[in-house]
């Protein structure tokens, strides 16, 4: 095997691991080489059937939902939005999406893709400088989130995080069935 064959196994399983897209940036840090020397060896992975996605943020493997994921129902302040993701990014979480479940329109829900510090004050930057509101002030502060981690072991961990904050709230049967 030769070191870009191994560097390129090194990549998958970084991928397959990683809680949020890896840019092409942070690959070559990791692996001593140029940027270019990762777009090549992403494009060499793909040619051999890798299902690697290229989003705004970085790479991602196609098949990384495969990840344990689970749902949370959440109630908490405008004001302690950002301290909600923090705990779940810090415990290796990847905060999917937000939705909730209102009585007349439904389920209304908005992709995240939420798994670092620097997504979260992205995010929480982008609420706070538009006319916007948060969706979970259209419920009252109840909203939803899927949350995906390495393992289920780290998902327990983001649960006993969320509940010992005061932010978890036990879902319906309904909705733990419908939206789970």
């Amino acid at each position: 095997m030769t070191a870009g064959d191994s560097r390129r196994e090194k990549i998958v399983a970084e991928l397959a691991s990683a809680a949020g897209p890896l840019s092409g940036s942070d690959l070559a840090r990791r692996f001593g080489v140029s940027r270019q020397v990762v777009v090549n060896d992403v494009a060499l992975l793909r040619s051999r059937g890798a299902k690697i996605l290229s989003t705004n943020r970085g790479y991602v493997l196609a098949d990384a939902s495969a990840r344990p994921r689970r749902l949370f129902k959440c109630l908490h302040t405008v004001e302690q939005t950002a301290d909600e993701l923090t705990c779940i990014v810090d415990l290796g979480g990847c905060v999917e999406d937000v939705f909730v479940n209102h009585r007349v329109y439904g389920k209304v829900s908005s992709e995240l893709g939420i798994s670092s510090r620097r997504d979260v004050a992205r995010f929480m930057g982008e609420l706070e400088g538009g006319k916007s509101s948060p969706l979970m002030e259209v419920t009252s502060g109840y909203h939803f989130h899927h949350v995906s981690a390495a393992s289920e072991e780290e998902l327990d961990e983001i649960e006993h995080a969320l509940a010992g904050c005061g932010y978890l709230v036990e879902p319906t049967e309904y909705e733990a069935r419908t939206f789970a």
